[in-house]
């Protein structure tokens, strides 16, 4: 199996890709359901990290540390780092943001590395639904520091338009900001495995596409 494959087995075996039908926050009725919340152990961390890590070298995308917005995002960039230094040699630094800036001590937004200009950061995210994690933390990048973002990487491309507007979530971060998005895998990843017997629902297979149909994108 491709690394991709295998993780959409190991979201499968953890309870975190599940079918069947689901209200989403959007009102939509979806056959898939996606939680990250039910990661929760070290060994489900650690396999993550090597995920992430693997999408970053696979797409060479080039940075100097990771960035992990609060408070999903934190554990996520620690292990993508992680596993980038044990498995491929990269030693990137990580730091993430604070909710509201400390006034004593070292003070600042960030914990762990310090930005400073022309560093090529990445937004490590778990899933993008609105792009409300980007648009929050670019106000913080900004005051940091001129850095440049090199890109973000989440978990699943959802490839689904959004309320008003016939572009997916991650379309229109591209589209307003520039900064494109990485996934792991992708809504037409999930299906293929499907149909191929990678994980099973091919019971779910003709919602999955009916679904994708009035709601996804390319």
């Amino acid at each position: 199996m491709t690394y991709k494959q295998q993780f959409i087995k190991f979201m499968v075996e953890n309870g975190v890709l599940k079918f069947g039908e689901f209200t989403l926050k959007s009102g939509r009725k979806a056959p898939y359901f996606i939680n990250t919340g039910n990661y929760k152990s070290g060994a489900q961390l650690a396999k993550l990290g090597e995920y992430y890590a693997q999408c970053i070298v696979d797409n060479g995308i080039e940075a100097d540390t990771l960035v992990g917005p609060a408070y999903k995002g934190i554990p996520l960039a620690v292990t993508t780092a992680v596993s980038l230094f044990q498995n491929h040699g990269m030693d990137l630094n990580y730091t993430f943001d604070r909710k509201e800036a400390k006034d004593h001590g070292e003070g600042g937004l960030f914990v762990g590395k310090q930005l400073v200009d022309g560093e090529r950061v990445i937004l490590i995210e778990d899933v993008m639904t609105s792009g409300k994690a980007l648009r929050e933390m670019l106000p913080k990048l900004e005051q940091a520091a001129n850095v440049k973002i090199a890109g973000m990487v989440i978990s699943v491309d959802r490839m689904e338009k959004g309320l008003e507007s016939n572009l997916s979530a991650v379309q229109e971060v591209y589209k307003e900001f520039g900064v494109k998005v990485y996934s792991i895998v992708t809504m037409a990843d999930i299906i293929d495995s499907i149909e191929t017997g990678v994980i099973e629902g091919k019971e779910y297979l003709d919602k999955m596409k009916e679904y994708r149909k009035a709601y996804g994108v390319d």
